[in-house]
């Protein structure tokens, strides 16, 4: 099961010629999925990091699929919100995970799906007992819960997260786009959920993509694309994506 979550190999990397602007380091962190410890401890390295390489701007952007599947999105939320790096703007963005949570709140026909790819952990980190989908009074008792559960702020933290950033050359996502379509009239739907349209595509998406959603063993550097989910509930190794100039490097767990 665990090798499945693996969809793809990363790719040697390849030549990208795309800059941020003059002034400014962005550092993009993949895909956490509740790993609240990793996250803490990668947050700690880009604060030394920073103080090693001053600048003017510092900007980090989160790509998303901050709940589900490891064992503390509550913490991960609370993290985000309470304690931003200082010094730093943040960037948050919605990933399918977080959109998928979302849609429990007003659909609990999701939860069968929502369940089978780490709801559950979800849920158990807010102190809801997941349901068995099977019984549909389990899955309306646990939204109910949910609905209590779920704190005022974290709600619109979630609601308020965007579907993409624009610095220079890069668009961060957290899941890609659609080739042919420009970025501004991209559809949520695509930039939370699309997958292999995105990433077998050749096409110039009229920015270099830097997006999560689609796990690799390290990241995966494509001419239109950088990933940068490395699987960190599952690996330990949660990535983070340095961009200063012309210049790229990585950081991590």
């Amino acid at each position: 099961m665990f090798s499945r979550l693996f969809s793809r190999s990363a790719a040697p990397s390849a030549p990208v010629s795309a800059h941020v602007p003059a002034g400014s380091r962005i550092y993009a962190i993949g895909d956490m999925h509740g790993r609240l410890d990793l996250l803490e401890r990668l947050r700690t390295v880009i604060v030394e990091d920073a103080k090693w390489h001053p600048i003017e701007r510092k900007v980090v952007v989160y790509l998303g699929d901050y709940v589900d599947r490891g064992p503390d999105s509550r913490g991960v939320i609370d993290l985000l919100m309470r304690e931003p790096l200082p010094g730093f703007e943040s960037i948050f963005l919605k990933g399918n995970h977080e959109d998928r949570l979302l849609e429990f709140l007003v659909d609990p026909g999701v939860a069968p799906g929502w369940m089978t790819y780490g709801g559950d952990a979800a849920l158990f980190s807010y102190g809801v007992r997941p349901p068995d989908v099977r019984k549909v009074e389990e899955i309306l008792a646990a939204q109910r819960a949910f609905i209590e559960a779920l704190p005022a702020d974290h709600l619109a933290f979630l609601r308020a997260l965007k579907l993409v950033h624009i610095e220079g050359d890069y668009a961060f996502v957290h899941a890609g786009f659609r080739a042919g379509v420009p970025i501004d009239f991209q559809t949520p739907e695509d930039m939370m959920w699309i997958r292999n349209e995105f990433l077998s595509s050749n096409a110039d998406f009229g920015k270099v993509a830097v997006h999560g959603h689609t796990i690799t063993s390290e990241p995966e550097i494509r001419p239109n694309r950088i990933g940068i989910d490395t699987g960190a509930f599952a690996t330990g190794t949660l990535t983070c994506l340095v961009l200063e100039g012309a210049e790229r490097r990585f950081l991590a767990t």
